[in-house]
């Protein structure tokens, strides 16, 4: 039986920090908010939802709503443009691809994500792609993995996720699957050592780390 890998996107397989920066900044400012948002603040809270992005840098819960529906439209158009690979994050997938059945489970709209991994020319190797609007609860509640695995026929063994933050770890966890975590991306080592010990530079060197266990 072959072995499943779940990906994350953001700080995983990809960088899309320029455009989020900017999709943030182009939201607070359309609706009003003062300059002093800075970046930090911002990448301090990727890998969240939107509804938690916008409400942990001050958003007014009566007002999330519309600062989302204001990111999305501009962030979907600039998104394809600001976001890279991360570096051997192809290679990632192809050596996964090689052993393992794939999916994406991200907090991202799937919609965009989707759009994303086609432009890159990635996505073929993904048997499913599970975004924000497909589940009730997001990472790091394990309904995302759940998700993703219901639909390629509910495995029940070798299933692993790699990660870049404690929200990956923690669904991982609680779905009852292996995580591999990356410094790749958002979280640091340090963080992501209050979770597990399991923790490579990339992706790439995690799919290597999965390829040689039993």
């Amino acid at each position: 039986m072959k072995k499943i890998i779940l990906f994350d996107l953001d700080g995983t397989l990809i960088d899309s920090t320029e455009a989020i920066l900017e999709s943030f900044h182009h939201t607070m400012k359309v609706h009003g908010a003062q300059s002093s948002l800075s970046d930090t603040m911002i990448t301090s809270q990727i890998g969240h939802t939107l509804e938690t992005m916008f409400s942990g840098v001050g958003v007014d819960d009566a007002q999330i709503q519309a600062h989302i529906a204001t990111y999305k439209l501009y962030y979907r158009e600039i998104s394809r443009e600001k976001t890279i690979l991360l570096p051997e994050a192809k290679e990632a997938i192809q050596e996964a691809a090689s052993f393992a059945r794939l999916g994406i489970v991200t907090t991202k709209t799937g919609l965009y994500s989707r759009e994303l991994m086609e432009h890159f020319g990635l996505m073929h190797y993904f048997e499913v792609l599970i975004g924000r609007e497909h589940v009730e609860n997001p990472k790091p509640h394990p309904e995302p993995i759940f998700k993703a695995l219901g639909e390629m026929g509910n495995p029940k063994l070798n299933t692993w996720m790699i990660g870049d933050t404690r929200l990956d770890i923690e669904a991982s966890n609680r779905a009852g699957i292996e995580c591999v975590a990356v410094t790749s991306g958002y979280d640091n080592i340090e963080q992501l050592q209050t979770l597990t010990d399991i923790i490579k530079p990339n992706a790439f060197e995690a799919v290597k780390y999965i390829a040689k266990r039993v």
